[in-house]
């Protein structure tokens, strides 16, 4: 195999992962999430979920970065 298809494959499993963590983790529901109920209509913002996942992406790729 060459270099771009084990990549995807890391990353399908990593997605993969991912998906089935999510379903034992309420990762969505954090404080700080802006949720607006107006009628029937919802918006939801998750604010403090993206700031998490963002920090957490940047560790790992730094360290996929710092390995290589």
């Amino acid at each position: 195999m060459n270099g771009i298809s084990k990549w995807l494959m890391v990353v399908g499993a990593i997605i993969f992962a991912i998906g089935f963590i999510s379903q034992f983790i309420n990762i969505g529901k954090l404080h700080g999430d802006l949720v607006i109920k107006k009628g029937n209509t919802t918006f939801y913002f998750p604010v403090v979920t993206s700031i998490l996942l963002s920090i957490i992406l940047s560790a790992i790729f730094y360290f996929i970065g710092r390995f290589r």
